[in-house]
C-alpha cells in the first residue's frame, strides 16, 4: 500500500436502514487481489487488496442486491478485475470500464456481453493524467454504439471550461459524487447553483449522489452534506442514483462506516417512493434495462 493510505473498515455497524427489493449500489471497486490482478504501473497510488469476494459480502450485510462496480484509477485499463467480478456475479454486478483507443471493437463488443456499460472518463489531476478531449469524443462515439454511458468524474467548479465538451458527447452522461460540492459554500452557492442550472439545461445527465465522507467538514453522519444530495434528489428524482463508493480509496483521516453511510439514505430521500427510484428503479433501467 501507499504511505498513509487507509484501508477500509474492517466492521461496519449493521444499519438501520433496509434498502427496499432490488436496491443497486451503483459506485462501488474492486482492487486486486493484487497477486492476481496487479495494479497499473503509471497508478499514483497503490491500495489495499478489495476483492469481489469482500464487496458481495459487504452488500449482503447492508441489504444490497446489486451492484455497479467501477474501474477505478489504480488498475487502469486493466479491467480483469472488474470484468471477473462482474462476469462470476451470476447478473448481480455490472460495470464501468476505463478504455483507451487501442481497444477493439470486438474487444468492447465482448465487454459488453459480460457486463460492461460505460465507460469512466476521469479529470481529477491529483488521480490520473487525463486523456485527451478529442480521444475521449471519438471513445464515446464508439461505445455509444453498444448503448453504453459516460462517467463523468469531475469537479463542478470546472463547469464553465467543461461544459461545451460535456454537451459534445453523445451518450448519457453519469456524474460521479455530485460533481463534488464545495459545502462550505452552502447550496445557495454560486457553484452548486450552476450545477442546478446544468442538470435542469441537460436532461441526458444523470447524477449519482455518493461520497459524503469526501465533502464533509463536520464528519460523520455527514450531516452537512444531505442539503446538497437531497436537492438533487427532489429536484431530479428520475435522474439520481446511489453508491457506498466501497472500498474508498484515499481517505485522508479514516475509514467510513458503510452502515452509517447507508443510513443516510432517508435523509436525502425522504420518502418510500424516492427511495425506490434511487436504489432501484434508476440504477435498474440504466444498467439491466
Amino acid at each position: 500500500m501507499s504511505p498513509g493510505y487507509i484501508p477500509f473498515h474492517p466492521n461496519p455497524s449493521k444499519p438501520k436502514y433496509k434498502p427496499p427489493a432490488g436496491a443497486v449500489d451503483a459506485h462501488n471497486h474492486v482492487f486486486g487481489p493484487e497477486a492476481k490482478f496487479p495494479f497499473a504501473p503509471k497508478r499514483k497510488y497503490t491500495p489495499c487488496d478489495a476483492p469481489k469476494e469482500k464487496l458481495f459480502a459487504l452488500h449482503d450485510f447492508l441489504g444490497f442486491d446489486k451492484a455497479v462496480i467501477v474501474q477505478a484509477t489504480c488498475h487502469d485499463t486493466d479491467n480483469r478485475a472488474l470484468i471477473d467480478a462482474v462476469v462470476t456475479s451470476n447478473g448481480r454486478a455490472k460495470g464501468v470500464a476505463f478504455l483507451d483507443e487501442s481497444f477493439t471493437d470486438d474487444q468492447l463488443k465482448q465487454m459488453d456481453r459480460d457486463g460492461i456499460k460505460g465507460a469512466r472518463f476521469n479529470f481529477i489531476k491529483r488521480l490520473v493524467d487525463s486523456t485527451p478531449k478529442d480521444v475521449m469524443v471519438r471513445i464515446a462515439n464508439r461505445i455509444a454504439k453498444l448503448g453504453w454511458h459516460v462517467v463523468i468524474y469531475f469537479e463542478h467548479a470546472d463547469l464553465d471550461e467543461m461544459g461545451p465538451f460535456l454537451k459534445s458527447l453523445p451518450t448519457t452522461l453519469v456524474f460521479d459524487h455530485m460533481a463534488c460540492p464545495n459545502v462550505k459554500e452552502g447550496v445557495n452557492g454560486k457553484q452548486f447553483q450552476n450545477w442546478l442550472k446544468a442538470l435542469d439545461e441537460n436532461k441526458n445527465w444523470i447524477t449519482k449522489v455518493t461520497c459524503p465522507e469526501r465533502f464533509t467538514l463536520v464528519g460523520p453522519p455527514y450531516d452537512d452534506v444531505v442539503p446538497f444530495a437531497r436537492t438533487i434528489v427532489e429536484r431530479f428524482p428520475d435522474r439520481v442514483i446511489w453508491g457506498t463508493d466501497w472500498p474508498h480509496p484515499n481517505m485522508p483521516k479514516e475509514a467510513p462506516d458503510d452502515g452509517v453511510i447507508t443510513d443516510m439514505i432517508p435523509k436525502i430521500a425522504p420518502t418510500a417512493e424516492l427511495q425506490k427510484k434511487l436504489l432501484v428503479d434508476n440504477p435498474t433501467k440504466l444498467y439491466w434495462g
